[in-house]
């Protein structure tokens, strides 16, 4: 399906993942995406260790804030502007807080957290400054930003894996969209399921972290893990092609 642009404040997330939560957590939580369990929840222990007050920004049912609190994280809070996320996050316990709300407007004081973590979240956010002047806000001096994103690069809109069948002998490559050109756009991720995705290029995010006094200490760019290659013998040829962009960011001293 073709992409449709954005037209308002009406796609935003305001009841996108109300209408959705089931399907995310059917697909994407208790063990079910080979991504999440083989490479995103890895790398989030990792690098919320040591971590004491914790907030998962768009927890989504909780997994990520589930597994800090298991890490020994002394408070974790989880805020996710969909009730039905909250609600079956409430329900597979862990020890975490849960708050409604939208990252553009934390309900939180300055300095609350030494942590925040945001998975998947941002590339589907409109009002990205808000956004990250609010994790500014709420991050204590030093405090750490654990940000993944889709790649910025990989990810463009009309990116994807071609097999050109023109060409003698036929060649197998992935198309890389218009990266440069900010877009936003609602995609069909799955049979009447239809999300907002807006793509920056990477600049967009460094420099609006480092603009916020958030400077990025590490970046990761993995291969897509083993169990997500083998889903289908296509996956193979982009086995060095990143799907996933890791960026840790400390907060300066004032």
């Amino acid at each position: 399906m073709t992409p449709e642009k954005l037209q308002g404040p009406e796609d935003d997330l305001a009841d996108v993942w109300e209408r959705h939560a089931g399907w995310w957590q059917r697909e994407f939580t208790n063990g079910a995406d080979v991504e999440y369990v083989e490479q995103i929840l890895p790398l989030a222990a990792d690098h919320l260790s040591g971590s004491d007050r914790v907030l998962d920004l768009g927890c989504g049912e909780g997994q990520i804030a589930r597994l800090a609190a298991a890490g020994g994280a002394d408070r974790v809070v989880g805020l996710d502007p969909a009730a039905a996320q909250l609600a079956e996050a409430v329900r597979r316990g862990g020890g975490v807080a849960y708050a409604r709300g939208v990252g553009g407007a934390l309900p939180f004081g300055s300095g609350s957290f030494g942590a925040v973590v945001v998975c998947l979240v941002l590339e589907h956010v409109v009002d990205l400054d808000a956004t990250l002047d609010e994790i500014a806000r709420v991050l204590c001096p030093r405090g750490r930003l654990v940000l993944f994103l889709n790649h910025p690069l990989f990810q463009t809109p009309g990116s994807g894996w071609i097999d050109d069948r023109v060409l003698d002998p036929p060649e197998q490559y992935w198309r890389v969209g218009p990266y440069l050109e900010e877009d936003a756009s609602l995609e069909e991720v799955e049979a009447g399921v239809r999300l907002p995705f807006v793509h920056r290029p990477l600049n967009r995010y460094v420099n609006g972290l480092a603009d916020r006094g958030l400077l990025v200490t590490h970046m990761e760019e993995p291969a897509p893990p083993p169990g997500f290659v083998a889903l289908a013998p296509e996956y193979a040829g982009a086995g060095s092609i990143p799907r996933l962009l890791l960026l840790r960011a400390e907060k300066r001293q004032p």
